[in-house]
Parts: structure tokens; C-alpha cells; sequence
């Protein structure tokens, strides 16, 4: 049975034979026995009267579980002589933690309309809907424990039960890009989330640079429509088709909390940007070899195809952003434009001074933190982000001005504060919070915001592995745009367990996202950018961090902080 359990949001949920007269409540009983089995697990004492041969009979048991929800195991003790009620109680308590470790996800086919109110209405029926199945599981789970043990509990506990997202779709031809079976696939529209949201994936890191290939695929690739989903977004200004397979549908959610979701009417008359295919078989990808393993850009004529193929060290969040960003960079880079790794924000002092700092470094330099301590500062009034990880540099007016591409943040936990990921956790969505590297995608601005042009006064590059004592060390500015560049393009820093790599690394302008792959390209644009900056008087300089230096990992970011405090208390 697939990781991803899909509820059909249509039907109204009232009584508990619903569900267990449902095929996938006897497929996941039997998914459940097949891994206790496999472990020799003393659980399956519980089912010995169900048991024949070497099989247990899921389709007796099931109707045995609903007849319990009406009677107490002493009245149908007629139908089973002997049923230990401590042994199946505590069946009963695995088999319902078995089904919340599954990703959940309710479905509701909704045309999608142009008027607000209806929209709402429709969103509000479905909130309805989930929440009275959420109940319906909820009061299953309690019945069949109160029929078995002939007591209620004295502590009732409201466990997330029911689906963790819920999804509104529709079909969409696109009237100028349509290929015979793209508009057969579920277009999703609306997402609504039952937080806290938790999704444990296989795979907690991600490794490697994404090749480009020039070939068409597009063409040659089919995806059918039961088992896939696309989500149009806005990355930045550009329109995204991604296609997300259902066993990593925990992946589309994460893109609805991170990216500005496309409407049908978005859709209908553009053509998209670029397009990701997120969980399709390797043998169903033509040419495939082992080099497209974690991730591939196909290049074709006027358009960009990311794949991640369905493999166990892929089903990572960190793989469907990065694709989604390596296209969109070199998309950027081919309009002449200079894609950003790094963060940005306008910060605001109590005082009434105010400037905007961008803060270029690859995955753990110490740009998200470094804002988020800018944020507990006491002489900061605000801390408004506009880029978290990626954005675009822009000339216009003859001044440098950033776009960004997230309206969320994909956040590495263990470097934030004490306590803000469960001041987050009501918007949040979690990934293998239990693990090294675990994320949370929390959504920070609006979409109208970041993709307003922002002109930038400071420039930094993030560096977290140079050790400073005093604070005049912690800021230090270049005198020309050819050494910036040169620490710039180095890209150093001391890796944090985000990604396969250890130690001190380079990367070139710690964008492994289109960048590399387009250097030669990029070092001309680079170049001129810099130029320009120095041109138009903009301080471009190096932050130290320290994220990577021991004992420095919550330190660090707070001193840098307040040097960059200092420095836009002196500005004019």
C-alpha cells in the first residue's frame, strides 16, 4: 500500500462503517499484519482466532472491529470463545498509530470559479468535511478501546487523526501549452492544512549538482491521471508546472507552503516557465542513466524540464525545491539576469533608520539565522524578509534591484532559537523533526511583496568558518569589485549537515543551482552586477557568521547580528 493515504473528500463521513467497510481500511490491516508478521511481533496474539493457516483472514476481522464498536467484548463472546481483551487493546493502539505515521491527504474535485465568496464557500465545505472525518476516526479509535477494556478514559487526547491536507482540484486545458495528457491530470488549486502538519520522508538530505541535458522530453513522458497531481506555482515572476507523484504528495504540500500557488486562471492562456516532474520511474524516463539519479534538467528549445526520479534517497523536500530553483536560475541567467543563493531583508530599527541587507552563502552560512537573531534584538522593530533562499538581481533605472521566489522558508531546525519552531507550528509544516537536519516550511510574506523590486544597501557574504574575537571583525567591506568577486565566486564555507558534505567546501558563488552549471555565462553577468554595485555606491562586504565554528553555532549569528545593528544605526 502506498505511504500516502488519499480520502476521498465528496463524501460526508457520519458513521464509523464507512469507514471500515472501506477497502482501503482492510488494505492497511493487512499492510499493518504483513509488517507485524514479518517481525515476529507478540501483537499478533491478538488475531489468533482470525488466523487460518498461515494467514489471517482482514476481511473477518474488520467485520469483527465494527460489530465491536456496537457491542462490548463480552457480548460477542458467542462469536469469538476467546478474544484477550488486554492483548487486543494494545492491537487496537498500535493499528491506530500505523495509520497517523501515514501521510494523509483529503481530495475534493471543486471547479474553480473567479468569485471570492464562492471560492470560500467551497473551502469552507471542505474544511467541514475533513473536520467531521477527522472526528469520525477519532471517536472509532475511543469506541472500539472503550467496548474492549469496558471503561472510558479518565484523559482524553485530541491526536491528529484525521488528514493532515486537504486539496481542492480541477481540470485545466491550457489553452497555449497542452500536451493529450496534461489535461487529464488533477490541477490543485486550493490547499488547507490541519496543523501541526509532520511528514517523515525516507531520505533527510540532499546531495550532488543537477546536470542539464539538452533533449527533449517533455514529449516522450506520459503521466497518468490517478496517479499524479500537478501544482502550478509562482517562482518569483515565473510559472511552474509541477507534477508530484501521490506517494510524495507530503511534497506538494510543502509547495503550497512555500511557493504563491497558480490559480486555473493563472494557467489557462500562459505557458509555463519551466516544468517539474517529481517521482516518475527511472524506466520511464527515455535515455535514463545513473548520472539523472537524485535530480536532471533537460534543456529543450523554449522550455526547462526538472525530473526526480522515484528512488528512496530522493524523497526529500530538499530535491523539489532545488530543482524548482536550479530551473528558475537558468531561466534568469539566459534573461541576462544574476540569480541569489542567499537571504534579504529590510530591517527596521526603533530609532526609524532602516536598510536592506542581502546575504549571499550556500545551505548553512547563516543567512536565515542571522535575520532571525536580528529579529530578537531590542532596538530592532522589524524584520521584514523578502528573500529566505534564492532570489534574482536586476538592473533597472540604472540601480541593482532583488526579486525574490519564495514566499516561505524551508528552515533547518536545529540552528533556530529555542522554541520558534513551536511559535510557527500552527502555520508549519515539519519534515523528520526527530532527525539531523530536520526542516520545517513555514511561510514568511506575501507574493505581491517579494516579487516588488527592492533597491538593496548592503551587500554580505556569508561566512561560517572564520573565527572572530572583537566586533570590528565581524563586518569587513571590500575596496573593489574584483575582490569581492574573488570571495564571492570562491564560495567557501564549513558544510552543517544539510547536504552529503563534510568539512570546509567550495562552491562556485555557493550556487550549485544553475550557476555552476552555467559558469561561464555567469561570470560575465556576475561581473557586470558587481560593477554596477560599486558604480551605484552599494557596501558589499563579508558577515561572519561563525554558524560553523563549535560553540559559536547560537553565538555566532547573534553577534553578527548586532554588528549589522551597528552599521545601520551609523547610516545616514
Amino acid at each position: 500500500m502506498s505511504r500516502s493515504i488519499i480520502i476521498d473528500g465528496s463524501v460526508i463521513y457520519t458513521n464509523y462503517s464507512q469507514i471500515m467497510g472501506h477497502k482501503k481500511f482492510e488494505a492497511l490491516l493487512k499492510e499493518f499484519i504483513e509488517i507485524l508478521v514479518e517481525k515476529n511481533s507478540p501483537l499478533l496474539q491478538a488475531l489468533s482466532p482470525f488466523k487460518f493457516g498461515d494467514e489471517y483472514d482482514t476481511k473477518r476481522i474488520a467485520e469483527y472491529f465494527n460489530l465491536l464498536t456496537m457491542r462490548n467484548l463480552k457480548e460477542l463472546s458467542h462469536i469469538l470463545s476467546y478474544t484477550n481483551p488486554v492483548q487486543l487493546e494494545k492491537f487496537i493502539e498500535a493499528f491506530y498509530t500505523f495509520w497517523r505515521s501515514k501521510h494523509r491527504f483529503m481530495i475534493r474535485n471543486e471547479k474553480y470559479v473567479n468569485d471570492y465568496n464562492r471560492r470560500a464557500s467551497v473551502e469552507y465545505t471542505m474544511t467541514m468535511v475533513a473536520d467531521q472525518f477527522k472526528a469520525v476516526i477519532k471517536n472509532l479509535y475511543r469506541q472500539l478501546l472503550s467496548n474492549i477494556t469496558n471503561e472510558f478514559p479518565k484523559v482524553m487526547r485530541q491526536l491528529p487523526s484525521g488528514a493532515q491536507a486537504m486539496f481542492l482540484y480541477d481540470y485545466v486545458k491550457c489553452e497555449n501549452f497542452n500536451l493529450n495528457w496534461m489535461e487529464k491530470i488533477p490541477t490543485i488549486w486550493g490547499a488547507i492544512f490541519d496543523p501541526p502538519a509532520i511528514f517523515y520522508t525516507k531520505s533527510n538530505k540532499r546531495k550532488g549538482i543537477i546536470p542539464v541535458v539538452e533533449k527533449n522530453i517533455i514529449d516522450k513522458i506520459e503521466l497518468s491521471s490517478n496517479e499524479w497531481f500537478r501544482i502550478p506555482i509562482f517562482v518569483g515572476k515565473l510559472l511552474f508546472f509541477n507534477f508530484v507523484h501521490k506517494d510524495f504528495l507530503a511534497h506538494g504540500a510543502g509547495l503550497a507552503n512555500l511557493f504563491e500557488i497558480a490559480s486555473p486562471k493563472d494557467i489557462k492562456n500562459r505557458k509555463p516557465d519551466g516544468i517539474i516532474i517529481f517521482g516518475i520511474s527511472p524506466d520511464k524516463i527515455p535515455d535514463y542513466t545513473d548520472e539523472w539519479k537524485n535530480a536532471v534538467v533537460f534543456k529543450e528549445k523554449n522550455l526547462y524540464v526538472g525530473v526526480i526520479p522515484n528512488l528512496d534517497e530522493n524523497d526529500y523536500f530538499g530535491y523539489m525545491k532545488k530543482t524548482t530553483l536550479t530551473v528558475h536560475n537558468l531561466i534568469m541567467i539566459d534573461n541576462g539576469k544574476l540569480p541569489i543563493h542567499g537571504s534579504m531583508a529590510k530591517i527596521t530599527l526603533k530609532s526609524g533608520k532602516s536598510a536592506v541587507a542581502m546575504f549571499l552563502g550556500d545551505s548553512g552560512a547563516g543567512k536565515s539565522e542571522t535575520l532571525e537573531a536580528l529579529n530578537r534584538l531590542d532596538e530592532v522593530a522589524d524584520v521584514n524578509i523578502i528573500i529566505d533562499d534564492m532570489g534574482s538581481l536586476s538592473i533597472e533605472n540604472n540601480k541593482v534591484v532583488a526579486y525574490g521566489t519564495e514566499t516561505g522558508a524551508f528552515v533547518r531546525l536545529d540552528d533556530l532559537p529555542p522554541g520558534y519552531a513551536y511559535h510557527t507550528m500552527d502555520r508549519s509544516i515539519f519534515m523528520n523533526p526527530d532527525k539531523i537536519n530536520a526542516r520545517v516550511i513555514v511561510p514568511f510574506n506575501n507574493y505581491k511583496e517579494i516579487v516588488t523590486p527592492t533597491k538593496i544597501d548592503f551587500l554580505f557574504y556569508a561566512n561560517n568558518y572564520t573565527e572572530v574575537k572583537n566586533n570590528e571583525e565581524r563586518i569587513k567591506f571590500f575596496d573593489s569589485y574584483e575582490e569581492a568577486l574573488k570571495v564571492f565566486s570562491e564560495g567557501k564555507r564549513m558544510a552543517k549537515g544539510t547536504t552529503a558534505e563534510i568539512g570546509i567546501t567550495t562552491s562556485y558563488f555557493s550556487n550549485p543551482f544553475g550557476a555552476i552549471q552555467m559558469r561561464e555565462k555567469h561570470e560575465k553577468i556576475a561581473e557586470k552586477f558587481f560593477k554596477k554595485l560599486f558604480e551605484t555606491e552599494v557596501k558589499v562586504g563579508e558577515i561572519r557568521t561563525m554558524l560553523g565554528i563549535k560553540g559559536y553555532e547560537k553565538k555566532g549569528t547573534i553577534l553578527a547580528a548586532k554588528a549589522l545593528l551597528k552599521l545601520i544605526e551609523k547610516k545616514g
